[in-house]
């Protein structure tokens, strides 16, 4: 139980950290450059995505025996993928839909996505607590 609370502990302070980036490039590019809320969305979520494999893989969870850095990769990707297309499901409901500002969409879409992510990455791709690449 120890090790479980230490791992949603480092998972917590990474999504923090890609929260800011998604969170961050999306009010910039909506604000400085008028992309429309939804497409800035997808955009930042993207770019989170990365930062969130290479912190994620490495902080967070233990690399499974046996799976190929290029398997856990895609099954990272297709996660990601599942995940963005809720975040953009969440940010197009709320905001055309329902009317709601984008940026208070966006806080509730995030916490909806990190549940996921948590729980689908632990499921599919944790080994379990080994030692960290």
């Amino acid at each position: 139980m120890r090790n479980l609370i230490a791992q949603i502990m480092k998972f917590g302070i990474v999504g923090v950290i890609a929260t800011v980036i998604d969170y961050g490039v999306m009010v910039l590019l909506t604000e400085l450059f008028g992309i429309p809320p939804v497409i800035s969305s997808v955009i930042s979520f993207c770019i989170s995505v990365v930062f969130n494999y290479l912190a994620s893989m490495r902080y967070v969870f233990s690399h499974r025996e046996g799976m190929s850095r290029q398997r856990e990769f895609v099954i990272f990707i297709v996660l990601s993928i599942i995940g963005l297309g809720i975040n953009t499901a969440l940010m197009w409901a709320g905001t055309e839909y329902l009317g709601i500002d984008y940026r208070i969409v966006k806080i509730f879409a995030t916490a909806i996505v990190m549940i996921w992510n948590f729980v689908s990455r632990k499921v599919l791709l944790d080994g379990g607590g080994g030692e960290k690449r």
